[in-house]
């Protein structure tokens, strides 16, 4: 590391350390250049979202294809109006397709910050207490499986030896008479 002087040319108030190689923002060399222009850096936060497929990985798949006929069936020689069941396919699509986009416009701003809050503190949680604890608690039962498995080792394996020594000796014969 060599520190920058406080006259240079950014206009830093500190002295700052530099990497001989350069940053990873501003690498000296070519060589880390190179790499880092190879490497495609993807912000979770600014990615592109695809507009035209909503649900790439088929969460939905089995839930919410709801279709008139899912719904609304009239068996064979029971039959309302044609007209009536045109109006009433078209009533129920245009309902549920508009209904659905007032309930998003109105709901999911709103529900998109309390489910992110909530998978937030999820995330939060499994990161700074769940796996943390998980490890802690391997760690201390390590300790006493091995303090356990010595005492079984001393004072078990013998005993169980023993017994099996004496049973070994032991034939048994299975005589069917008639």
């Amino acid at each position: 590391f060599r520190p920058r002087s406080l006259s240079s040319p950014q206009g830093f108030l500190y002295t700052a350390p530099v990497r001989e190689q350069g940053n990873i923002y501003k690498p000296n060399n070519k060589m880390m250049a190179d790499e880092l222009s190879e490497k495609a850096v993807h912000d979770v936060h600014t990615k592109e979202i695809d507009l035209v497929n909503r649900d790439p990985k088929h969460l939905n798949d089995d839930v919410v294809k709801i279709d008139f006929e899912d719904v609304i069936a009239e068996p064979e020689g029971t039959h309302s109006f044609d007209g009536i069941w045109k109006a009433s396919f078209t009533t129920f699509t245009v309902t549920k397709y508009w209904f659905y986009r007032l309930l998003s416009a109105i709901f999911g701003i709103p529900m998109a910050l309390l489910w992110g809050i909530y998978f937030a503190i999820l995330s939060f949680l499994h990161i700074w207490a769940v796996v943390p604890c998980i490890r802690s608690y391997l760690i201390e039962i390590q300790c006493i499986s091995r303090v356990y498995s010595i005492c079984i080792h001393t004072f078990c394996d013998p005993l169980f030896e023993a017994i099996g020594k004496m049973f070994s000796s032991i034939r048994a014969t299975v005589r069917k008479e008639i």
